[in-house]
């Protein structure tokens, strides 16, 4: 991996904190703390296009393998 992609995979978890879903029973929760349930149904009905979709199934993947992990050091580095 080069530190193009590096940074671009760094700024897409940082989006996966940030962004807010913009409708739906869960309005104005953040990707991150979507429900798998949720995702899954996504997953099983079709992700939405564009970056909300990209954002969606990103998320449903790092849930669906155990990666939150991976989005802890993230979170932690926003609340100080």
């Amino acid at each position: 991996m080069n530190s193009e992609e590096s940074s671009g995979n760094t700024a897409l978890l940082l989006e996966l904190t940030t962004y807010k879903m913009p409708f739906g029973k869960h309005k104005d929760s953040l990707i991150s703390d979507l429900p798998v349930s949720y995702l899954e149904w996504f997953a099983r009905e079709g992700f939405p296009q564009g970056k909300l979709g990209v954002l969606l199934q990103t998320m449903y993947e790092i849930k669906l393998n155990g990666l939150e992990y991976l989005l802890d050091g993230i979170k932690k580095q926003q609340f100080r």
